[in-house]
């Protein structure tokens, strides 16, 4: 199936059967960012790494006696939890769906301009959050939590820190939120598959030590390339200068309206040409 077959199959659905529908998108979404199917669950729990309803240990004090499950948990990768709201002014929609919130007009596909809607959202991050803890002894928390709305809307909850106790959303209040339509986006359907094969890759720890000895490396290129000419005390000063440089010339194009309006622009030549004058 092509993005836009999915995305046609989906939205266009008036919703409210979460248990009916869940596994089939999910299962359907697998095929469109291209990774595997969950596995078919077993008998043994300890041996579903990967499945749907993936059944999970109760605490001693749950007044619940069935048992809990996860709708689709992946060891190591991520929690989902699937929701299906109803599309506004279809029989059972959510309490307070025709209330818009005016920043984010309605849609084809659209749901969250409910508040009731964010609710269910929210419901759904803290019932993942719970299954961290329910999860057997020798499975890690997972890096991810995934909220999902079916046929509308996903929603990204990452931690890294491995202790399951700080997920934030990821990458950042402005993009945890992934609508059906944003998987027209390559990049949107690679960070997806990421999160189903190698989710630690997005760890902004590791992405920040991989660029920093890249850097490194090339820095010790460049020095040792410059030091068959010039004194390495030289080498050293002219390399400082070369990255002092680069953070001023950044900070200066990222304010430039403001350091315009403040007369920065005028100084800014000036301070760079000081700067190169002075000898080791």
């Amino acid at each position: 199936m092509d993005c836009e077959a999915f995305i046609a199959r989906w939205t266009t659905r008036e919703g409210g059967a979460e248990r009916a529908n869940y596994q089939m998108f999910l299962s359907e979404l697998c095929d469109l960012i291209g990774v595997s199917r969950p596995d078919p669950a077993g008998i043994e729990r300890e041996h579903n790494d990967y499945v749907f309803e993936r059944a999970v240990r109760r605490r001693a004090s749950d007044e619940i006696m069935s048992s809990r499950r996860i709708d689709l948990y992946k060891k190591g990768c991520f929690i989902l939890e699937a929701k299906q709201s109803r599309l506004p002014g279809g029989r059972n929609a959510l309490p307070g769906q025709l209330a818009l919130i005016p920043e984010e007009p309605e849609r084809l596909g659209r749901r969250s301009v409910a508040r009731g809607w964010d609710a269910m959202m929210q419901n759904a991050r803290r019932q993942a959050e719970e299954y961290v803890f329910l999860l057997d002894a020798d499975h890690p928390a997972p890096p991810f939590i995934i909220t999902c709305d079916v046929g509308h809307a996903f929603e990204l909850f990452a931690d890294f820190t491995g202790t399951g106790r700080a997920y934030s959303q990821f990458p950042d209040r402005k993009g945890f939120r992934i609508y059906l339509e944003d998987l027209r986006q390559a990049e949107t359907r690679e960070l997806l598959a990421r999160i189903w094969t190698d989710p630690t890759s997005l760890d902004p720890a590791r992405e920040s030590a991989r660029v920093t000895r890249q850097i490194a490396t090339r820095l010790a290129a460049v020095s040792r390339s410059l030091e068959e000419n010039y004194e390495p005390e030289q080498v050293a000063v002219f390399l400082m200068r070369c990255i002092f440089c680069t953070g001023c010339i950044f900070a200066f194009t990222g304010n430039r309206k403001t350091r315009a309006s403040q007369g920065a622009g005028c100084r800014f030549p000036q301070g760079m040409v000081a700067l190169w004058q002075i000898t080791p």
